[in-house]
């Protein structure tokens, strides 16, 4: 079968210091252990995007998305609780609570498209996928159309037909009567 070689035994020369020890990794782990594989996080606190220059289309289209459904969300209700307000306190919590929720579900979206990992790479490579696609010309396009157009208005012609036709036979027959 030949020589086989366990990637588990292997440690790769770049991970060697100058005096050839492994820099502190175990030995039987390649590049260290599970935590090595992780990509670093940004310093900047809470909100600091995971791989901040891959992806940003797909993740600022979904945020997007998911902001305008939270605010969306917040104004109707905002719309609910209108109809609740006499008192000077209920002036001051009818449009907090809706904007207190608006707040906290931009938050959440925000760290569903740039900060949770799995998410986030789940985005970049869907953009990475869609770059690979086929796209049709502007030509192709309008010639498709045109297509379903015409055999759309053709079919709609030779059912109209049918239906005629079954009219007259099932009146003839008297199946059908028309007063």
């Amino acid at each position: 079968m030949g020589s086989t070689v366990k990637e588990s035994t292997m440690v790769d020369e770049s991970d060697r210091g100058s005096d050839g020890s492994s820099q502190g990794r175990p030995e039987g782990t390649p590049g260290g252990g599970p935590a090595d594989r992780r990509a670093p996080r940004r310093q900047g606190g809470v909100l600091a995007q995971y791989k901040p220059e891959q992806g940003k289309w797909t993740r600022r289209g979904t945020f997007i998305g998911a902001g305008l459904i939270a605010l969306w969300g917040a104004w109707s209700l905002y719309d609910r609780l209108r109809g609740f307000e006499g008192e000077s306190w209920q002036l001051l919590i009818t449009p907090g609570i809706p904007l207190a929720v608006a707040v906290i579900l931009v938050v959440i979206a925000w760290r569903i498209s740039f900060v949770n990992r799995k998410t986030s790479d789940f985005m970049i490579a869907t953009e990475g996928e869609m770059k690979k696609v086929s796209w049709s010309s502007k030509r192709e396009v309008i010639g498709s159309t045109k297509v379903v157009i015409v055999f759309t208005i053709l079919l709609a012609i030779l059912l109209f037909v049918v239906d005629l036709v079954f009219q007259n036979l099932f009146q003839y027959i008297g199946v059908l009567k028309v007063t």
